[in-house]
């Protein structure tokens, strides 16, 4: 969702890529790839006073519909937002991506209502000054009228009196009814002075104004649509002389503003309201003031968590990160991230911290050990655990979280290390729905989608079944392949085979592309898995509900282990195979 400094209220397409053809998080450029991130909606707002714009190259200030997030953005990042509508709902079918753009309609759609109010009053005024005027002129001619009559009378009774010299008779003429006549006609014809000034163009509520260091860039009106005069003047390009004062444009957007009742800045500021979160920080990238910029730590730099971090430093957040190996850090130290030397540390001074680590003990460990993040909790503060664990385990951290005055949400990420560095991780979350709705612009900075599945627990098993489902695929993909080299099968001929069908994807494609170049560089360790896998197990369990599919594969994943397998890709369970 977003990206102009003093150009103000223009629905726009932004995507999360600086890269070209992209719109950053909700405009990007159109006739390119899209980039790594969705395209988002929104509107260029005014920045407040006190914010000073990046530098580099420029851009705009946008508000994103459907979320509280505002941002700066690159002006090649911005694309009209009516013209690549429908393509971009073809390519987002996210619930919040379709809430934004409902809540774009839903604006414009009160801009029209005003907009029609202001005409109609317009030309109401109209006519009552013409209606006055004419009034005025009809009142002149009666005077004139009764000014000739009486003359006339005057004249047949003064007949027989001395007349009057010349001068006096001429200086009479032109007494009040000359003086009406020489008046009236250039009255007549001409609208009043209130009524020209109501007299506005068509276009003049439909092109951009220019002001300040945008005086380069201009507003390029597209034609009405669907009835609509409203579209085009949003829409940012480069082609057409602006037409309008910067002056008209915000009272309208300040009018949109109060129906909204919109006052926050940075993504997902609701965290200020609904948890009391307080940002002092300034942010390099964006500008943003410290009133306007949450604090966002993370704990844990593996496959998934560095991934997750370079994006949340790219859409411009504040970033403190805290490893168990230090040196881990240091790359994100370089692209602008601080250090924190404690988990404990790291919440105390942040809003909100997420962390991502291995398994149930290190998520235990991370929270109830030695200066770990139990002891940085205080009220209000947040903490969002993205690990794929138990829902026992998670069960337990929310409570102690809770119980220091902290708010919690588990939110473990479906995907891999490929996925995590493009920002598109699929994301699970239980817990504080409020929390869920505050970290709305990391899970964009670092996902394609998110889901709230309730309370705390269901994430976590929603997130086993996932992985218990992939791991067994995984396990039988490699079944396949062998069993096709052992019976003098070309293996290249099954993955063609099945690319052409119904089982074919990505996955599929890529983890049999490692299995024959015996590439095992690990995207999704091996190890991971299976202990997912072993926790579904155990899940099902609970329940009292057989998983045989699962324990079948959970034992060939544990024979590649013993090979030495672990901390190679899950792929690798295809040596279990072969050895």
């Amino acid at each position: 969702m977003a990206p102009l400094r003093r150009l103000s209220g223009r629905p726009v397409w932004k995507g999360k890529s600086a890269a070209s053809g992209a719109l950053p998080e909700p405009a990007g450029a159109m006739g390119g790839k899209l980039g790594r991130y969705p395209p988002w909606p929104g509107k260029i707002v005014n920045p407040p006073k006190d914010l000073k714009k990046p530098r580099g190259k420029k851009c705009f200030f946008v508000k994103f519909f459907g979320t509280e997030d505002h941002a700066w953005i690159k002006v090649e990042q911005l694309k009209p937002y009516h013209p690549h509508k429908e393509e971009m709902i073809k390519i987002n079918k996210g619930k919040r991506f379709q809430q934004a753009v409902d809540a774009v309609e839903e604006f414009l759609k009160k801009a029209k209502s005003k907009d029609q109010s202001s005409h109609n009053s317009a030309e109401e005024k109209n006519r009552r000054n013409s209606s006055e005027e004419r009034s005025k002129q009809n009142s002149g001619d009666e005077k004139r009228k009764a000014g000739l009559s009486e003359g006339k009378v005057r004249k047949n009774m003064g007949e027989g009196k001395k007349r009057v010299s010349s001068a006096s008779a001429e200086r009479g003429s032109k007494s009040p009814l000359k003086r009406a006549q020489e008046q009236s006609p250039r009255k007549r014809g001409r609208p009043p002075k209130d009524e020209k000034d109501l007299t506005i163009p068509e276009s003049s509520t439909v092109k951009g104004m220019v002001a300040g260091t945008m005086a380069g860039f201009k507003w390029q009106p597209s034609p009405v649509k669907d009835g609509d005069p409203h579209f085009h003047h949003f829409l940012l390009s480069q082609t057409e002389k602006p037409a309008v004062c910067y002056q008209a444009i915000t009272k309208k957007l300040k009018v949109c503003e109060e129906e909204t009742g919109s006052t926050s800045i940075q993504a997902a500021d609701s965290t200020a309201v609904n948890g009391s979160i307080t940002p002092t920080d300034k942010n390099e990238i964006t500008g943003l003031t410290p009133i306007h910029v949450k604090r966002i730590g993370f704990l844990g730099l593996g496959l998934m968590g560095s991934g997750i971090v370079s994006n949340l430093l790219k859409m411009g957040h504040t970033v403190t990160v805290w490893n168990r190996t230090a040196e881990k850090c240091d790359l994100f130290i370089q692209e602008g991230a601080r250090l924190g030397r404690t988990p404990a540390e790291v919440v105390s001074t942040c809003d909100i911290t997420f962390a991502c680590v291995s398994d149930p003990k290190a998520a235990k460990d991370l929270v109830l050990g030695p200066s770990g993040v139990l002891q940085g909790i205080r009220p209000g503060k947040c903490y969002v655990d993205m690990s794929t664990v138990d829902a026992d385990t998670v069960t337990e951290l929310a409570q102690v979280i809770v119980s220091r005055g902290g708010r919690f949400l588990e939110a473990p990420v479906s995907g891999n290390q490929q996925l995590s560095n493009d920002g598109m991780l699929v994301i699970l979350a239980a817990g504080d729905r409020g929390l869920y709705e505050d970290c709305s612009s990391c899970f964009q900075a670092m996902g394609k989608t998110s889901f709230f599945l309730g309370e705390v627990g269901n994430a976590a098993k929603m997130m086993l079944i996932v992985n218990m489902v992939q791991g067994s695929f995984m396990a039988t993909i490699a079944e396949g392949l062998t069993l096709a080299q052992v019976t003098g099968q070309s293996q290249q001929t099954l993955l063609d085979i099945l690319n052409q069908g119904q089982l074919a994807s990505i996955f599929l494609d890529q983890k049999c592309q490692n299995i024959l170049q015996g590439n095992f560089k690990p995207d999704f360790y091996l190890k991971y898995i299976q202990k997912d896998l072993r926790l579904a197990i155990a899940l099902g369990d609970s329940v009292n509900h057989p998983t045989p599919m699962a324990a079948a594969a959970n034992e060939v994943y544990k024979r590649a282990k013993a090979l030495d397998q672990s901390d190679n890709d899950m792929s690798a369970v295809y040596r279990a195979y072969i050895h």
